[in-house]
């Protein structure tokens, strides 16, 4: 591994795990030597990183050189917190991991004392039955609609009856009871709402969408929105 990558690998560790973490957990988490982490904690404090601590009693991040100085309000901290700790209990597993390293690199940006707003915050998630795993790989939905892929699902209606479609997959949307992947159909030519827990299946096909998908997305919801609207109050 080049050194570089060993530095920005070691600096992500330490803004993730629990300070004081000792050079060993160090070595464990990075795939290093205790040795070479000793010396790499010396490279991160001579390229600007202020990490407090020592040999024997275990490294605290103190203030990141990698990121820029944030300052935010208590409540916005509170707001972040939530937010974050939503997509922890509800989001994949990917999305989960992506929330706590996140937090992580928010909080070694921030002072100490808002650091300690942040990990101390008052607005809390707390649901004690994880959401139900989808059959389909939610990091591939996503990797499709970012990179604007052509999608081939099996698909099973609410009469369980299953069809093949080719979509193109625009957004993901989480709400309280399911997932939904917003799409355009192409066998039908319209906007069609797919609950994902309905899709038994999905490959790519090869064929690429590009660059619509921003563009059909905000027709999508202008569409929605207008249904809405139209629909007789009560």
């Amino acid at each position: 591994m080049a050194r570089s990558d060993r530095l920005l690998r070691l600096l992500q560790t330490l803004r993730t795990l629990p300070s004081p973490v000792t050079a060993e957990r160090l070595a464990e988490e990075t795939g290093v030597s205790v040795r070479t982490v000793y010396r790499d904690i010396e490279g991160l404090r001579a390229a600007g990183a202020t990490i407090d601590g020592e040999t024997g009693f275990g490294y605290r991040l103190v203030e990141d050189m990698a990121l820029p100085p944030q300052t935010f309000t208590r409540t916005e901290i509170e707001a972040l917190v939530l937010g974050l700790g939503e997509v922890k209990h509800t989001g994949d597993g990917e999305l989960a991991r992506a929330a706590e390293t996140a937090f992580a690199k928010i909080t070694a940006t921030l002072p100490e004392r808002l650091q300690l707003q942040a990990v101390h915050a008052v607005n809390r998630i707390y649901k004690p039955l994880p959401p139900a795993e989808p059959a389909v790989d939610m990091a591939f939905l996503r990797r499709a609609c970012w990179e604007e892929q052509v999608l081939k699902i099996a698909y099973v209606d609410g009469e369980g009856r299953q069809t093949e479609r080719e979509i193109w997959p625009l957004s993901i949307v989480y709400l309280e009871q399911a997932l939904i992947l917003l799409a355009r159909c192409c066998k039908r030519n319209a906007f069609r709402r797919f609950r994902i827990d309905r899709i038994a299946g999905a490959s790519v096909t090869g064929e690429s969408f590009r660059p619509h998908r921003v563009s059909l997305l905000r027709e999508f919801v202008a569409q929605m929105i207008a249904e809405e609207g139209a629909r007789p109050a009560g």
